[in-house]
């Protein structure tokens, strides 16, 4: 049986597939409806101006056929009527007049003898009346015009387009010339609506078929573009991973073409800048590591002189030469820290080697910190707030390096009284349960434009003192150390005053793996920055 939550997921996995091809295909459907836009546009504006033009031509030579015929049959019918019919005249004449050949309804008003108005129609059931005429009309064809030289005639034929019950007539009316009945015409236009209907209707169709082909046509070249393009944007995400050796077909001459083989140039120049700068590297750590290596050893001797110097300069007989002593002790005390550089540049070494490693155990935080501290004995320098009992999955010897350097500093550069509290927080969706320990210090605190180098390699807060006791890679050590727990160290000045450094650790770091104790010591001894 399915659950809620696997339909959940499967609607959400849908829903970021679909999105995703929504995203994937952004440029195609930019393409595609640009490409119908335009299609759209063109196929309305010539199906526009083809109806335009046709119902022009349609209206026109139906209009100009109706208009001759109707004018022709007032001048053979109407003209030879009496100057006073009857209005059986005129309903005979009328008659005569709509046999014609274009069907028209005919109206005829004229004055009897009496001087009273009769009007004869078409036929007894055509509707067509005075009320049908409009009002301009009857008085355009009943004002009679002056001669003139280019006026022949007093009277002319006046016409209009009308709808009625939202179907089109022709209305038309003229007079006849010396005095006459004045004649009007009635011609239903639907016939030619009906085929301008259909002529509309086909031009419809014409334009969604063209919509429909130039989709389909900007599909294809978009697929045609973008195949390349979908190519080039692997080829980088690949180049990206790392895949330097990845390389594009180059087929056609086009700008695309051209845009592969440049991208090709461009990955085997970057191949061989990063095989070169790799090389590079990797030599300057083989030196390195070489050069400590080989240090090591007249180190040895050489430590074990100055401790037997050393010995001999605390020693009570004073069998140093006074003059001699202060050359001694500068001696003691640089061997030492040629002795602490070299270790340093070992575990610098490793790390960028990535072969530094951990060896994890189970410890009580509280008893490492004053193990750390007794060993270089600070305890009567430094404050601790740790309680018993907070355990954690760690390296203690790597541990060991990170709190005698961050210590040591505080202590060497900040001012007593030094405080180190620890804490575990309670684990919510950022710390997930972490381990807190702060080192604060009652110095001066931290220069704002130091404090994003303090963890820079060979960095000293003191330009003008490039020479100290320190090697300027004890905090940079200590920040390696807490990345390969998975933490962090942050650097800040307390609001009371002092630096404050934050060490966080997993207290469970399931992802790192113990591996067996490493045959080089990390120095345990504190650095400064």
């Amino acid at each position: 049986m399915t659950k809620p939550q696997d339909k959940l997921r499967g609607w959400a996995a849908a829903r970021r597939a679909i999105l995703s091809g929504l995203r994937f295909t952004s440029l195609r459907l930019r393409l595609v409806v640009v490409f119908g836009l335009v299609a759209l546009t063109a196929a309305v504006s010539a199906s526009g101006i083809a109806y335009w033009l046709n119902r022009e031509a349609v209206l026109t030579r139906t209009q100009d056929a109706v208009l001759r015929d109707f004018q022709q049959e007032m001048q053979n019918r109407a003209g030879i009527l009496p100057t006073n019919p009857t209005q059986g005249e005129l309903q005979h004449t009328a008659g005569q007049m709509a046999a014609s050949s274009q069907r028209f309804s005919v109206l005829l008003v004229a004055e009897d003898e009496s001087g009273r108005t009769v009007v004869g129609n078409s036929g007894a059931l055509d509707p067509f009346s005075l009320a049908d005429v409009p009002e301009s009309l009857r008085t355009a064809v009943g004002k009679q015009q002056s001669i003139t030289s280019n006026n022949k005639s007093p009277y002319h034929l006046y016409w209009q387009r009308i709808i009625d019950g939202d179907k089109p007539y022709l209305v038309a009316g003229t007079k006849v010339i010396g005095g006459g009945p004045a004649g009007y015409m009635l011609k239903s236009l639907e016939p030619e609506e009906k085929d301008l209907n259909s002529l509309a209707w086909s031009l419809g169709i014409a334009t969604g078929l063209a919509l429909i082909g130039s989709a389909l046509l900007a599909q294809a070249a978009a697929t045609t573009v973008l195949k390349p393009v979908q190519r080039l944007g692997i080829a980088a995400r690949r180049l990206g991973e790392g895949k330097l050796d990845t390389r594009l077909r180059v087929s056609g001459t086009d700008e695309l073409a051209d845009l592969a083989r440049t991208f090709n140039h461009t990955a085997e120049a970057l191949e061989k800048r990063v095989a070169d700068m790799s090389a590079r590297d990797e030599a300057s750590r083989r030196f390195v590591a070489d050069m400590s290596h080989e240090l090591r050893t007249p180190l040895t001797a050489i430590t074990a002189v100055t401790e037997i110097l050393e010995e001999e300069l605390d020693a009570e007989t004073g069998s140093v030469d006074p003059m001699i002593e202060p050359a001694v002790r500068l001696v003691v005390s640089e061997t030492l820290r040629l002795n602490s550089l070299v270790e340093n540049l070992m575990e610098v070494t490793r790390f960028d080697a990535g072969t530094a490693r951990l060896v994890l155990d189970n410890v009580d935080i509280a008893d490492q910190i004053t193990a750390c501290m007794d060993a270089r004995a600070w305890l009567d320098a430094v404050e601790l707030d740790a309680k018993r009992g907070i355990m954690s999955l760690l390296d203690p010897r790597r541990l060991d390096v990170i709190l005698a350097n961050l210590i040591g500093n505080a202590l060497k550069h900040g001012g007593s009284p030094v405080r180190v509290s620890v804490r575990a927080s309670d684990g919510d969706a950022d710390t997930d349960g972490d381990l807190l320990i702060e080192v604060q210090d009652n110095g001066p605190g931290i220069p704002e434009d130091v404090l994003p180098h303090v963890f820079d390699r060979f960095y000293k807060a003191s330009a003008s003192r490039p020479r100290s006791e320190g090697s300027g890679l004890g905090l940079s050590i200590a920040l390696e150390n807490a990345h390969i727990h998975g933490g962090e160290i942050t650097a800040a000045n307390s609001p009371e005053g002092g630096a404050v450094f934050t060490l966080r650790l997993p207290r469970d770091p399931s992802a790192l793996t113990e591996t067996p104790a490493e045959p080089d010591g990390a120095n345990g001894d504190g650095e400064s920055a």
